[in-house]
């Protein structure tokens, strides 16, 4: 659950941050031709408008428009009572409500006499929405995100998550040798303490006492060689960092598994990607859980 302040802190992401990644888009729709594009964000999928715009929904869906000209537009689910607040922690100016999304897009559309723009990833809108949109008379062309959204190569970007990292581990380290002989529901509540106060605005902790994989707290007693995984979100920005309590040099090859977390999908793996990396050792009859987000 999202319970932090979500909030736009300007020494930390500069307008001329935002100016510059929207610059980019502006340059790939001169070269498609194309007067616009149209992102889908929701709270499963953020990082691609708030990359451009700074906007993370708590809850329910929304369009943002990149026009080639004008400053961006937001096609917005939420309840014109949080407008305000929207305008405030965003780049965004114009939102207007969405209905059902495919309506107010013609008529922005037809308002600014465009007959087809791009549309990002537009084969994975969601089904109801890509139906409606691809019915209409607007010709919807798919850009890939490849083409605009990089945040591997943005120095912005990886600042924050830098910085999460940081402060996810400087929490860890203070925090776990507290952790042995305590319940477990009792640390995650300090640590859920400690990651709020420091600025997290959405947290996950899983532990494990060595028998399975990290897991949500269950009323187990932490165990010498607990382990612990905490996924975190700083200003939209989310790191993973694992580690284990009771480390000590294993003697086999650890297994690796990863994530991607730069908010690209589908979930494929290469060169340039923001992504955790979770190790797993076993020793002494104990699974040792330890990783870190990576470049």
């Amino acid at each position: 659950m999202k319970r932090g302040l979500i909030t736009w802190d300007k020494s930390e992401i500069p307008p001329e941050v935002f100016e510059r990644r929207v610059a980019r888009v502006r340059r790939v729709l001169a070269e498609r031709q194309l007067p616009a594009l149209v992102l889908y964000s929701e709270l499963w999928r953020s990082n691609q408008a708030r990359f451009f715009s700074n906007y993370m929904p708590y809850f329910n869906r929304a369009l943002l428009v990149i026009p080639h000209d004008t400053p961006p537009i937001l096609l917005c689910g939420l309840s014109p009572r949080v407008y305000g607040w929207i305008r405030s922690v965003t780049t965004l100016e114009d939102i207007r409500p969405a209905g059902n999304f495919a309506k107010p897009l013609f008529e922005l559309a037809a308002e600014r006499q465009w007959t087809r723009i791009g549309a990002l990833d537009f084969d994975r809108f969601p089904y109801d929405i890509y139906k409606a949109l691809h019915g209409g008379s607007l010709g919807l062309v798919n850009v890939e995100s490849e083409a605009i959204f990089s945040p591997a190569d943005d120095e912005t970007e990886l600042a924050i998550r830098r910085k999460a990292a940081a402060l996810a581990k400087q929490i860890l380290e203070e925090e776990m040798p507290n952790g042995v002989g305590v319940v477990d529901h009792h640390f995650v509540g300090s640590l859920e303490r400690r990651f709020r106060r420091a600025g997290a605005e959405d947290l996950v902790v899983l532990m494990t006492n060595g028998r399975t994989v990290p897991a949500p707290p269950s009323g187990a007693t932490l165990e010498e060689n607990f382990s612990i995984s905490v996924a975190m979100e700083y200003r939209g920005h989310w790191v993973r960092i694992s580690r284990a309590h009771g480390w000590a040099q294993a003697t086999v090859r650890p297994v690796r598994v990863t994530e991607r977390l730069d908010g690209a999908y589908p979930y494929e793996l290469g060169t340039g990607k923001i992504t955790a990396e979770h190790l797993e050792y076993s020793q002494y009859g104990k699974r040792l859980f330890y990783g870190d987000t990576v470049l």
